[in-house]
């Protein structure tokens, strides 16, 4: 063989290699916020699939779900998921969920673009992309196969190209929608307007555009929406939403090692909903009485102040931390993100609050400039509903006034609003059921002269009663305890307390606050705080450098929640009411489920799948939990609120 042929063939060899290289880096899909347009009004992405749930693996949630004690639950769930969701589901689509639960490797991105939105009757436009990396030959299979059985199955399709790749078209209804997913995602109940009984409406279609650039899949509502994605993959000049200001400053400050972050285009979406209120006609034959107007509604709730709206998961060895950032500028921050916004002191708790506690709670924020604040909104919205909170008070000043003359509503109260509101909670003392019904608790109000609020307070409630007399006193360790009945309270400002059961409020004036409890034990136990000798909140083991992670140089809010407590009323309540046989008594775990843990109306049938009566023991797995914190504060920029779960001290990594 000649020197130069083998020369040659070593050249050609590694000009191959050369541009498989350069083919590997050019099939790379770019981050969510490079391939995005800059019309994004909402994103949600994880970028990196595979991280997450890598992730998710170290997690104490899935390690308490992996739990041997928690398999007799978790096997008969998976069981009744896979038969009564999964494989109907599969029949009804004729496919197999394992050949598309694979794709997800990459970015997975849902986003809506404006596509219009500003305009009367348009919709934004819905993406999702899902980047399957190694696995484009099976999505190129996937949808190959959909695309014959939707042809087989008498669907209208129509093929379209964009920017040389190919793109299906599908018209659908909601009659489309399996009956698996009807099932489980019901829709509420249509409305028809009064004479239209004989004349059906038809049904909406919308139009699906799906399918594939390189790795990526795309499906989405709009063509304007893909071609705008796809001009980013094929190096079009459509400017992304990475180059928009107010995406950078988000995602410098939140987004970039986070495995999972939304952004939302608050402006946009405020402006809009603002220039639709303003083309709304007012009926003539209805007019409003009070001349409200919603876009004088928006700008005094300070909503047209809005600028963006961004939030980020990150998790690390120590714990899982959720940040959420709203971007409303301190130059035009009113109305409601100004009362929110708080002022920048001391949140940690006080050392009077017990380390027992189930929640705990501190907001530093200045009543009287809080007052003014609200006069102003109220004035802004309409001057006569300030004219009418006036009237009020000064009724209830006129009948303070005749047993003490010397007495004046804005000064002895609003006068003597502090900065401090604090509220902490005890563990439930009551079981299953009961385990979920409010826990004691105390609130305190901070002032400057405390006593004086105490009593200014009960010339005020006096008024309220009306028939029922003033509240009653009595002494506890030097400090005046008044309690009046809540239901005569509340029947006066307009609640129905036909059926509410008798109970009675309870406050005092002491240490600079005055203090409220509908429990007289927790209301006692402030009172001799200062000579209690019992551990504080402050001093619990992991709380201080929980703490630093929520807390900084800005906050005004911080919290606490005693997790083992929490989980444990769950659990018991949900395991000793778990009775099949009546799944829709006040009591049973269907119900405890719904309201109690907030699972939505719209997904009742997932009850079905969960038997309660498995789950274990609580001291089995209560190591899985432990405690959480949470802080917020303001800058110039907006108002920040963190939420930081350590993991359980108990827990080996």
């Amino acid at each position: 063989m000649r020197p130069d042929s083998a020369a040659m063939r070593l050249r050609l060899t590694f000009l191959l290699f050369a541009l498989a290289l350069v083919h590997s880096a050019l099939a790379v899909i770019p981050p969510p916020e490079r391939l995005l347009p800059d019309d994004t009004l909402l994103l949600v992405t994880v970028p990196d699939f595979a991280r997450l749930r890598a992730a998710w693996e170290k997690m104490p949630q899935k390690r308490f779900w992996e739990d041997s004690a928690m398999r007799p639950f978790r096997e008969n769930f998976v069981s009744k998921w896979k038969e009564q969701f999964v494989q109907p589901l599969e029949r009804e689509l004729e496919i197999k969920a394992e050949d598309y639960t694979g794709l997800f490797q990459g970015q997975v991105t849902l986003a809506l673009t404006q596509d219009g939105f500003e305009q009367e009757g348009q919709a934004a436009g819905l993406l999702l992309l899902v980047d399957t990396k190694d696995k484009s030959s099976q999505l190129k299979k996937n949808l190959a196969a959909l695309r014959k059985k939707w042809v087989d199955g008498g669907k209208v399709l129509k093929a379209t190209k964009i920017r040389d790749h190919e793109f299906t078209i599908l018209t659908v209804s909601s009659n489309d929608m399996p009956k698996t997913l009807r099932r489980f995602f019901p829709k509420g109940s249509e409305v028809h307007e009064l004479g239209e009984e004989n004349n059906k409406p038809e049904t909406p279609s919308d139009e699906l555009v799906i399918g594939q650039v390189d790795t990526l899949l795309v499906v989405s509502t709009s063509v304007k929406a893909v071609e705008k994605v796809v001009a980013r993959l094929t190096g079009g000049s459509v400017p992304p939403l990475a180059e928009v200001a107010a995406y950078q400053a988000d995602h410098a400050a939140l987004f970039r090692e986070s495995p999972l972050y939304g952004w939302v285009n608050l402006k946009v979406l405020v402006d809009t909903l603002s220039r639709k209120l303003g083309q709304r006609k007012e009926s003539e034959d209805a007019p409003n009485p009070f001349d409200v107007k919603p876009q004088k509604v928006l700008g005094a709730l300070g909503l047209n102040g809005l600028k963006t709206l961004a939030f980020c998961y990150q998790p690390s060895n120590e714990g899982s931390m959720v940040q959420v950032f709203v971007g409303v500028p301190e130059s035009s921050r009113q109305g409601l993100f100004k009362i929110l916004a708080g002022e920048p002191r001391d949140p940690h708790p006080p050392a009077f609050v017990p380390a027992d506690v189930l929640k705990f709670q501190r907001w530093r924020i200045d009543g009287q400039r809080t007052w003014e604040t609200l006069q102003k909104t109220i004035t802004d919205i309409s001057p006569q509903w300030l004219n009418g909170i006036n009237f009020l008070l000064e009724t209830a000043n006129t009948a303070a006034k005749e047993k003490n003359p010397g007495f004046d509503v804005k000064k002895n109260l609003i006068g003597n609003l502090g900065d401090d509101l604090i509220s902490y909670e005890r563990v439930p003392t009551g079981k299953g059921a009961d385990a979920l019904n409010p826990s004691p608790s105390l609130f305190l109000l901070g002032s400057p002269n405390a006593e004086v609020f105490a009593a200014s307070l009960k010339s005020i409630l006096v008024f309220a009663q009306q028939s029922a007399g003033a509240p009653e006193e009595r002494e506890f360790l030097g400090r005046k305890i008044y309690t009046v009945s809540v239901k005569s309270v509340m029947v006066p400002l307009g609640a129905s307390g036909g059926s509410m059961a008798p109970r009675s409020l309870s406050y005092a004036a002491s240490g600079g606050y005055v203090a409220f409890s509908t429990d007289p034990a927790m209301l006692e136990e402030y009172l001799r705080s200062s000579e209690s000798q019992r551990k504080s909140l402050k001093d619990s083991p992991g709380l201080t450098d929980a703490t630093q992670k929520v807390l900084g140089p800005n906050s005004s809010l911080f919290g606490y929640e005693n997790q083992v407590e929490t989980m444990r009323a769950v659990f018991e309540a949900l395991r000793k009411n778990s009775s099949p046989s009546s799944p829709s008594s006040p009591g049973s775990a269907a119900n405890l489920l719904q309201s109690g843990v907030n699972v939505p109306a719209t997904i009742q049938g997932f009850k079905d799948l969960m038997d309660f009566s498995l789950l274990p023991n609580f001291d089995t797995v209560s190591k899985y939990f432990g405690f959480s914190v949470y802080g917020g504060g303001a800058n110039v920029d907006g108002l920040s609120f963190k939420l930081f779960i350590p993991n359980p001290s108990g827990l080996n990594n």
